[in-house]
């Protein structure tokens, strides 16, 4: 299941290499800036939550922009019939966050 969502994007991180077994990894991690759950009292503000991307490519197309940054993702909640996750799609910046955001 896919949706879309305009989030503030607070940093971005690559990783690629080979662990000493041999096997290969590659990808991108997102940190999106999501609101704390207030619905008990016992919650006020957000924090950072980490998103996957596809590869470090990724990375590549948008570590040039000043942080953080307002973008328009599409996401994609995947399972393995027992675990849910939520993934990214795509991330197409739109602006500068301002500061406070």
């Amino acid at each position: 299941m896919n949706f879309n969502a305009r989030v503030t994007i607070t940093g971005i991180k690559s990783s690629k290499g080979t662990l000493e077994n041999g096997s290969a990894y590659d990808s991108t991690k997102v940190y999106v800036q999501t609101d704390l759950d207030d619905s008990k009292g016992t919650g006020k503000g957000s924090a950072t939550v980490e998103y996957g991307w596809g590869t470090s490519d990724n990375y590549q197309t948008i570590k040039h922009l000043p942080f953080p940054i307002v973008a328009d993702v599409e996401m994609e909640i995947v399972t393995n019939g027992r675990i849910q996750r939520t993934q990214l799609v795509s991330v197409k910046p739109v602006a500068q966050a301002k500061a406070g955001n």
